[in-house]
């Protein structure tokens, strides 16, 4: 009978051989077998070439399973997940196989089909949401890259997990808010004063004329119960916005208003510039377009530039100095900027390069953490802007910040992180 397979040996020199065998019996006329052919086809070549692509593609699972951030490989048009690696299993808490060909969609924690169009256009991404198999939720960043996939275009999607930095930055973030409060407790006290003396004003009158049994005028009564009630607002406003300035929440870029920003930032630390008899000159632009941002956060970041702008001032003030702060918007064809520039010391030319380093302070000893334009330059750059120390034409140090135009309404993109 007719015979194929593949036979190895060695040649004379002993190398490995490979032959693609096929053997044939040979009849005469009578069909009767008189003779067998074999014929042989060195494949030694193609064995070679073969061992070494499964070397090759073991290396990269290898590799690819030992990669200690999560990587996926999607297919580019639907997004299915068509491989993982260990890593991901680990973070996600989904077995490989589970993983495997259900939508990368699945793992977002919010909204997940606004994002499909933005995986295929985007080739980073940052602080995105995911969600895991027992519901925790984990902020990510990612990076995106054409990749081919055996039959099909794909996607290469690597996988950081922030969510332990985050939670970090944010007790940082939270403990120099602690500390902003505490300095600024006492002209909230002085803020507080200010009604509550009204109050007790309006109240005392009123215990006089009842112990006296006196009739109140309906006018007088009228204007001063309409004087108590604006005054508790003003009270319950500087107390909300103290708590609301004061608590802990999660970075959250949204559109805001950037002259809001900046003046809810001067309500609350007005007081400290006020008693000390610091001067605050205003150029807001109009029609200002808005930003993405984290309007509590950046509200922080004015804080900061403030309190470096009063201290910088008081130190100036003992040789004589003027006490102005210059607090500017404006806007260009790409850029929402604003700045504080004070009529202070300024930043000595040994220290402009490293003023935004943690821990590093030109304040005197006791005076300062160091943290407060850390701080500030980590918010700014969250919300896809920049800060930098400028001279200032009063005199002192300017703090410039640029932020991105928001795109055109109706585009996804504007709702991505930056």
């Amino acid at each position: 009978q007719s015979h194929y397979s593949e036979e190895s040996g060695v040649d004379k020199d002993g190398t490995p051989k490979h032959w693609l065998v096929k053997t044939a019996p040979i009849r005469n006329a009578r069909g009767e077998i008189v003779a067998a052919m074999e014929m042989n086809l060195d494949i030694s070549e193609r064995k070679h070439l073969e061992t070494r692509l499964e070397r090759s593609e073991k290396k990269y699972h290898d590799i690819f399973n030992n990669i200690p951030n999560p990587v996926f490989v999607l297919d580019r048009d639907n997004l299915e997940i068509l491989d993982c690696n260990v890593s991901a299993e680990s973070l996600y808490a989904y077995t490989q196989a589970e993983l495997v060909g259900q939508s990368f969609l699945s793992l977002f924690a919010e909204d997940g089909d606004r994002w499909r169009k933005i995986l295929q256009q985007r080739r980073a991404l940052q602080r995105i949401k995911h969600i895991t198999k027992g519901g925790q939720r984990l902020f990510v960043n990612m990076r995106l890259s054409p990749s081919e996939y055996p039959g099909r275009e794909a996607l290469l999607v690597t996988i950081s997990d922030i969510t332990k930095r985050l939670e970090t930055e944010q007790q940082l973030i939270h403990a120099s808010k602690m500390a902003t409060l505490g300095e600024m407790s006492t002209g909230v006290a002085h803020e507080l004063n200010q009604p509550l003396a009204v109050i007790k004003t309006a109240s005392s009158f009123f215990m006089k004329k009842v112990g006296r049994k006196e009739a109140i005028d309906p006018e007088i009564l009228g204007t001063l119960a309409k004087e108590m009630d604006s005054h508790v607002d003003r009270a319950t406003k500087i107390i909300n916005h103290m708590r609301q300035f004061g608590r802990m929440s999660d970075p959250e870029l949204s559109r805001i208003s950037l002259n809001d920003t900046l003046q809810r930032a001067f309500e609350i630390f007005h007081q400290q510039l006020k008693v000390r008899g610091i001067d605050v000159h205003w150029d807001l632009a109009d029609d200002l377009p808005q930003m993405m941002g984290d309007a509590d956060r950046l509200e922080q970041v004015v804080i900061n530039l403030l309190i470096n702008a009063r201290d910088a001032i008081e130190e100036a003030a003992g040789a004589g100095g003027r006490k102005v702060i210059e607090i500017a918007s404006w806007f260009t064809a790409r850029r929402i900027c604003f700045r504080v520039c004070d009529s202070g010391v300024g930043i000595p030319p040994a220290g402009v390069s490293k003023i935004f380093d943690p821990f590093y302070t030109t304040k005197k000893v006791g005076k300062g953490t160091g943290l407060g334009l850390s701080i500030s330059y980590g918010i700014v750059k969250e919300c896809g802007g920049s800060i930098r120390a400028e001279d200032s034409d009063l005199g002192g140090a300017c703090f410039v910040c640029r932020f991105p135009h928001i795109e055109p309404a109706g585009q996804a993109a504007e709702e991505v992180p930056l």
